[in-house]
């Protein structure tokens, strides 16, 4: 028979939002349950060198993770090692099931689920994931001071990308499947009239080259989306600006949503369209998408939880 465990809260999503709301919710004596998801620590994991973490001049993403959870753990929240399958918010308290087979119930939820970069599904990218290949400029740009450095996409994402990077870059090259931009035409302005990008018209990333000792990015092959021509450009970073997809697939079907899937919060709040259902982190922020903000969010998300609590008690 299935185990069933119930918590004041349950935090759903192991990143900086999961685990600062896990700090947070463990200090007021809530006794939260954490469970980590799919990917333990979330997109961090698949980053090296963090250089933008308050109080962290330079840490790997895997360690800061590692650190947070540590911390989460020391306050008192219970780490599981599970996945939520299904979350029932219709009554409280909320129902979750977890693919162990274990039933948390709850009386508030924080989902902390994040959202996934979209990559192109190439064996060379995902080869040189964090190590030349990132989907964050403003994680990543700057360990590309006075480098070459190429941006793939074509929508506001893209463009932003590139313009953060010429911040750093001596050249970005920003490469496009057809002749016109998707992005905001002030964007795009914008864009035209930097010296230091070039955009690359009808054409689609095909193969990341790099070495492997020590391992780096040291250009990408190119094809030409009408005659099939591959070209190869030198640089030593590529960025896929694709766009991000929401990690929503529990509450999308009952939450409200806005801007392309993300989790709709209201202003000033981490409270979704559901009392008691709170919202942090990647998975309700389409702007800014950085730890720090995350974390604060968990922060957020814990406190309202608390006043939530206390108001129904």
């Amino acid at each position: 028979m299935a185990e069933t465990r119930h918590t004041k809260v349950l935090i759903v999503g192991s990143g900086p939002a999961g685990y600062t709301a896990g700090v947070y919710a463990a200090r007021a004596m809530l006794s939260p349950i954490l469970v980590q998801g799919i990917e333990p620590g979330g997109q961090l994991t698949t980053t090296t060198e963090v250089e933008n973490y308050p109080s962290f001049v330079e840490v790997q993403g895997p360690e800061l993770m590692m650190k947070m959870e540590e911390h989460a753990r020391a306050m008192g929240t219970e780490v599981i090692g599970d996945i939520i399958t299904e979350l029932d918010t219709s009554k409280r308290p909320f129902t979750a099931k977890g693919d162990s087979g274990t039933i948390y119930t709850a009386d508030a939820v924080i989902l902390a689920t994040g959202a996934r970069a979209k990559w192109l599904g190439l064996d060379s990218e995902e080869a040189y994931k964090g190590f030349g290949v990132s989907a964050c400029a403003t994680c990543d740009g700057f360990f590309y001071r006075g480098q070459e450095i190429v941006v793939v996409g074509g929508g506001n994402t893209a463009v932003e990308e590139a313009l953060f990077l010429t911040n750093f870059a001596s050249k970005v090259t920003l490469i496009h499947r057809r002749d016109e931009l998707r992005a905001e035409k002030i964007l795009q302005d914008r864009l035209f009239k930097n010296e230091k990008i070039e955009t690359l018209w009808f054409h689609e990333l095909e193969e990341v080259v790099g070495e492997d000792n020590p391992k780096g990015v040291t250009g990408v092959k190119v094809k030409h989306t009408e005659t099939g021509e591959i070209s190869e450009i030198p640089a030593k970073g590529v960025f896929i600006a694709i766009g991000h997809a929401p990690a929503n697939e529990l509450v999308k079907d009952v939450l409200e949503l806005h801007n392309g899937g993300y989790v709709k919060v209201t202003p000033g709040t981490t409270e979704t369209s559901i009392p008691g259902i709170f919202a942090a982190g990647d998975l309700t922020d389409h702007k800014y998408r950085q730890a720090v903000t995350s974390a604060g969010m968990g922060c957020m998300a814990a406190l309202d939880a608390e006043r939530f609590l206390a108001e129904q008690e």
